[in-house]
């Protein structure tokens, strides 16, 4: 097991993965470098091998994929993740290492949207975005997370083995934010100076299609985690549209002891009827997601107890 693994996703970042490898061994000296290479057509995974890092391959292309074989292949105390464009501070990796080996978080944010990301970054549409997605989680499940879409993070054991990997793309940083707050683990967020990519190093982040596709991710882990709002939600705007057709019948009805709009009653019952149905799907898909928690809780303790013995092994403490 490493003290701390450094993990970089790759595509094509032929232009800067030496410095950033080098950067990170110069401050986590300590650190192994793992740079994991997702199809690029460029020398990155050579570059990145003699500038000291370890290098492997996901060929299934997709940030979410290669995430999900890193978290599975990657044994350590403390994992910073970055990426391979030269746009997050190596600076800041040990005080973000130090909050998961002190035992003080589970995940570290590194917070770009309260420092420079707004003046560096040049797409403004990227940074529209990125306001939306945070204040929809942080209004949406209860948090007070700085930055949703961050790419440079710290974690722990903990956190690394029990989160399920299911986005394939660039929606996997807000699937790591909601599964943090909804699983009850510390999270901290510290600040860090965003620099734009240098020239000749191109963002594989497509603003419009994976902006909809992160819109999408809240909405489904939203639906997921919070099922019984999320229905009733539905239920109560079924039953408004109900009731708001029904009226004007009903009081025809009073008037003239006739139902001149039976098409519209009909929807009114129909309405009426799929709105009892979310109410009721949403009770029941509520309970299974609190047998979800009492199962994540006993794993959870099925991975420390692991975490434990290949601390031992090596003859170390465990936080």
């Amino acid at each position: 097991m490493d003290k701390i693994a450094v993990l970089i996703p790759c595509y094509n970042e032929s232009k800067t993965i030496e410095k950033v490898v080098k950067d990170f061994k110069e401050r986590l000296p300590e650190a192994v470098i793992y740079v994991y290479d997702n199809n690029s057509t460029d020398d990155t995974a050579a570059i990145a091998e003699a500038a000291g890092a370890v290098v492997r391959h996901e060929y299934m292309q997709g940030k979410g994929n290669v995430i999900r074989r890193m978290f599975r292949e990657i044994d350590a105390q403390a994992y910073i993740m970055t990426d391979g464009d030269d746009t997050y501070p190596a600076e800041c990796a040990a005080e973000m290492a130090g909050y998961i080996l002190s035992g003080e978080a589970d995940m570290v944010v590194g917070d770009r949207l309260s420092s420079t990301y707004f003046t560096e970054n040049k797409r403004m549409f990227h940074n529209f975005g990125n306001s939306i997605v945070r204040k929809s989680i942080n209004c949406l499940f209860k948090s007070n997370i700085k930055d949703v879409m961050t790419g440079y993070r710290a974690f722990s054991y903990s956190f690394v083995k029990t989160f399920p990997v299911l986005s394939h793309g660039f929606e996997i940083e807000t699937e790591m934010t909601i599964h943090a707050v909804d699983k009850r683990m510390p999270v901290k967020n510290v600040i860090i100076d965003y620099r734009d990519r240098p020239d000749g190093s191109e963002s594989k982040l497509n603003t419009y299609s994976d902006g909809l596709k992160v819109l999408a991710t809240i909405v489904r882990l939203y639906k997921n985690y919070h099922p019984f709002r999320f229905f009733t939600a539905i239920a109560a705007l079924l039953m408004a549209i109900a009731i708001a057709f029904f009226i004007p019948v009903f009081v025809d009805f009073i008037e003239t002891g006739l139902v001149p709009k039976i098409p519209t009653l009909v929807m009114c019952g129909f309405a009426a009827i799929a709105a009892l149905q979310a109410y009721f799907s949403g009770m029941i898909l509520s309970t299974m997601n609190q047998k979800n928690k009492h199962d994540f809780e006993m794993k959870l303790i099925d991975v420390y107890d692991k975490y434990m013995r290949l601390i031992k092994e090596q003859g170390g403490t465990g936080i």
